[in-house]
């Protein structure tokens, strides 16, 4: 078998195929993640284990520059144009897609004078859906929504129904909101820990775009940025001022069926990502975002003294807070012990 037939890369004629090609890859590599971050190391490149692993698990397509760099660490550097090429025509081909979505014209409505004619069987959904169900196409025509949550297919049939409803599904798209309450929530509040639900219900969490100002360097707002020692080369949480923070904005996403909040952050070059605290390696404790949504840290937003403010509390019991020097641009949000130091206390606003 040769390597395109290995890889698959003749026959990638949508981005899921693409992908599949690259896990492929990988796979005849024999090489894990670590020794595939090695490998790019030693030619003087960055190939994060963390990127690469939401690389090979995400369902877009990724940068050119990640995608070269992986190629040459599987060791076919001859391929590297060949899967470039591949990637430029798909992606060129998701940008097609969109402008004929927004440019379809409406269908004509039927001829009175013809009569009535047969009726129109549902349609059938389409089969082109990544693993977890979601519609492919759906899913590239809305690229910032693609990993909150699956979306329903509805039949032609009841697009009246639809129509009715439209305000209220989007709202609920958009965030799901507060529950209602519960004997559990009760019990927490009565012994002062404040739940989630109750900070969005008093105000604390603005729906939208919000910015993050740590209470140690409020004019700071928390954004993308690098490791300033160097240690750990993918984009990560730090403090910057908060006119660099666009293009990118921040969300703080309600997780469904739970008190729990994503944060989430959107990038018209990079997609969006969920911020994960990093367990190991050289970025232990920094907030790394991940296109795996799903997969990434699940905040708990805790209302403190003052207007606004707030405590993040990670799924492991530590809280976020600001490594030192507390109130010097780019340092780097970390998780700590939970203290009551303001450099572990957040003012949540909504963005401009």
């Amino acid at each position: 078998m040769d390597f395109q037939e290995k890889t698959g890369l003749p026959h990638t004629q949508d981005v899921p195929a693409f992908l599949e090609g690259l896990r492929r890859l990988k796979e005849e590599s024999g090489l894990t993640l670590r020794q595939l971050e090695q490998r790019a190391a030693a030619k003087g490149e960055l190939l994060p284990r963390s990127t690469l692993s939401s690389m090979l698990s995400g369902r877009r397509l990724p940068r050119p520059e990640l995608l070269a760099t992986f190629i040459r660490a599987c060791g076919h550097e001859e391929r590297v144009d060949a899967w470039l090429a591949a990637r430029d025509t798909l992606a060129a081909g998701v940008r097609s897609e969109e402008d004929s979505a927004e440019t379809a014209p409406a269908p004509a409505g039927p001829d009175p004078a013809a009569g009535p004619g047969p009726v129109p069987a549902a349609p059938v959904p389409s089969t082109d859906t990544d693993t977890e169900g979601r519609g492919t196409h759906t899913s590239r025509s809305r690229p910032y929504r693609r990993l909150l949550r699956p979306r329903l297919l509805v039949p032609l049939a009841v697009v009246a129904l639809v129509g009715a409803t439209a305000g209220v599904l989007g709202t609920r798209s958009e965030d799901p909101g507060p529950g209602p309450a519960t004997a559990a929530d009760a019990a927490r509040e009565s012994s002062g820990q404040t739940t989630t639900r109750t900070a969005r219900e008093k105000g604390e969490i603005p729906r939208g775009a919000i910015r993050l100002h740590p209470l140690s360097a409020d004019r700071l707002c928390l954004t993308d940025g690098h490791v300033r020692d160097g240690r750990y080369h993918s984009q990560v949480a730090v403090q910057r001022p908060c006119d660099e923070a666009p293009p990118q904005k921040t969300e703080l996403r309600r997780e469904p069926g739970s008190d729990g909040y994503r944060i989430q952050w959107h990038h018209p070059e990079f997609g969006t990502g969920c911020l994960k605290v990093l367990d190991s390696g050289p970025g232990k404790g920094l907030l790394e975002p991940w296109d795996a949504c799903d997969r990434a840290e699940l905040f708990q937003v805790v209302p403190a003294p003052g207007r606004g403010v707030v405590t993040l509390r990670t799924e492991g019991g530590r809280c976020v807070g600001m490594a030192e020097p507390v109130s010097a641009e780019r340092t780097e949000a970390v998780a700590q012990r939970c203290t009551t130091g303001r450099h572990q206390l957040f003012r949540v606003e909504p963005a401009d």
